[in-house]
């Protein structure tokens, strides 16, 4: 199998930032494109070079690792470290490479010592030459596509390697490594590539190139033929041919996409599953934000486990009686499921001693009820609803409900939530001048000067 040289800027970054940390690092070199070639003597409006991904932040990442080292463990750690990454895959050293680098090095002595000048290269660090010379034999490790894709895949999954299992790169360099290599890693194509295809990615004069989609895979390519900006050009066209196919671009709208793209990482056949546990989790917790969310994006919340217990049996056994009456008179799930064992949700209150729950849940059972002269005239189940009506005896005296204020509107509000059909529908209790109150099942009602104060609750009779 063919071996290729790697690029190393982003392994050595990350790698140097999980030994030394990101601010350490970045405390000598910056965070932004440079906007010019990637080897032009030039340093941004701090000093310091503008990125990791260039010539000369490349090697003043290069002189941060291991400073109390000799240059030969140095550059075994680093080995080592490539290994890890890798999964134990092999990682070798190109003699002829490294030869090649230090004979043609004049533009990277030239970066080296007006970095020198600027004091851009840390404390301690006493000779050019070697630091050049490990860059050099850094530049000139090789490895394989198959290897090199495992590399990019342990950078795609957080830094533990998914061949080990071993972590490898700590997660915070691992997630900065990443955005460096969307804005930075693809020397003068970057912005044009980030627009276009929207990946973290890094190439190599060698024709090597590695694509991240994050939480998902690498992919290593190798193509020699490079275009004008020094990137492999049918590297190039294969990354925009896959985000064609696929939505892996960062953008792409996973939930309201109107293209015929491919999402390979949406799972299908469990999220019926998914949804259950969900549902009954949040049942469980009292969590009434979520069940009132998934009720608002047209979930089922009568859907049931395998023993056939739903939510609410759920929260009648864990005595939530606020959810419960959601569950009763907003969503009007049915209070009468059964398990596998035939008990209700009233059965499994009972059990556990939920007295307000068990209340609560025998009131909601149909049943013929009067309340001050207030009589449910007729209560019909079929398929599709159940209605019923209630007017107030017109020979009631109006002290018995009156409306005249606040606090008495919320009284009868209060004696009105004893009856138990009561759920979350539009209908309201009106007081006309000089007349008594009554029901009025409709969703507006004109407040004019004709008409007293209006006391609106929204109650409905199953």
């Amino acid at each position: 199998m063919k071996y290729k040289t790697l690029d190393t800027q982003a392994f050595n970054y990350s790698i140097v930032a999980s030994d030394l940390g990101a601010e350490t690092v970045h405390s000598y070199v910056g965070h932004e494109p440079s906007g010019r070639l990637f080897n032009e003597i030039c340093l941004d409006g701090n000093g310091k070079p503008h990125n990791p991904m260039i010539n000369s932040g490349a090697i003043i990442v290069t002189s941060l690792i291991k400073k109390g080292m000799t240059m030969s463990d140095r550059f075994d750690f680093v080995l080592q470290e490539y290994r890890k990454l890798a999964g134990g895959e092999h990682v070798g050293f190109d003699n002829a490479t490294f030869l090649s680098e230090r004979d043609a090095a004049d533009r990277n002595y030239a970066l080296s010592y007006y970095m020198k000048e600027n004091d851009c290269f840390p404390t301690g660090t006493k000779s050019l030459r070697e630091e050049l010379d490990l860059y050099f034999q850094l530049c000139s490790l090789e490895t394989n596509c198959d290897t090199l894709s495992v590399m990019a895949a342990t950078l795609a999954n957080g830094g533990v390697c998914p061949l080990t299992n071993e972590r490898c790169v700590s997660p915070q360099p691992c997630r900065d490594v990443l955005s460096l290599m969307y804005s930075c890693g693809m020397y003068d194509l970057s912005g044009k590539f980030a627009f276009q295809v929207g990946l973290p990615a890094k190439s190599g004069i060698s024709g090597v190139m590695i694509v991240v989609v994050p939480n998902l895979m690498g992919i290593a390519l190798f193509s020699p033929p490079l275009d004008r900006t020094g990137n492999p050009h049918r590297g190039v066209v294969f990354c925009k041919k896959l985000i064609e196919k696929f939505s892996f671009h960062n953008y792409d709208s996973l939930l309201h996409a109107d293209s015929l793209k491919l999402d390979p990482r949406r799972r299908v056949g469990n999220r019926d599953t998914e949804l259950v546990v969900s549902l009954l989790f949040a049942s469980k917790n009292n969590d009434t934000e979520t069940i009132r969310r998934m009720y608002l994006q047209g979930t089922n919340l009568e859907v049931a486990d395998y023993d056939g217990r739903t939510a609410l049996h759920i929260a009648a056994s864990e005595g939530h009686e606020s959810l419960v009456r959601f569950f009763l008179f907003v969503a009007k799930v049915n209070h009468n499921a059964k398990d596998r064992w035939g008990r209700t949700p009233l059965d499994d209150a009972r059990l556990f001693n939920n007295a307000s729950v068990v209340q609560l849940l025998e009131s909601h059972r149909p049943r013929k009820t009067s309340f001050h002269n207030c009589e449910l005239d007729q209560i019909s189940e079929d398929s599709s609803s159940e209605t019923a009506n209630s007017t107030y005896s017109s020979s009631e005296s109006e002290s018995d409900f009156p409306l005249d204020d606040d606090t008495e509107a919320a009284g009868l509000e209060d004696r009105l939530n004893v009856l138990p059909q009561i759920s979350a529908t539009n209908a309201f209790i009106t007081k006309e001048r000089g007349d008594h109150p009554t029901f009025n099942r409709s969703t507006s009602w004109d407040t004019g000067a004709d008409q007293a104060r209006i006391s609106a609750i929204e109650v409905s009779f199953i």
